[in-house]
């Protein structure tokens, strides 16, 4: 039995690349919070 099988979402398309963008985006965004509250403190 093949390991994509066993899963319920068909990884053959494109779910693993809309996976990897999705998470790069929360990263991105994340980052863009933490370096602003870090960039606010500064400035009092």
């Amino acid at each position: 039995m093949n390991m994509l099988d066993l899963i319920f979402v068909n990884w053959t398309n494109g779910a693993i690349i809309m996976t990897v963008v999705f998470g790069l985006v929360i990263a991105a965004l994340v980052g863009a919070v933490y370096y602003m509250s870090k960039k606010d403190k500064g400035l009092k």
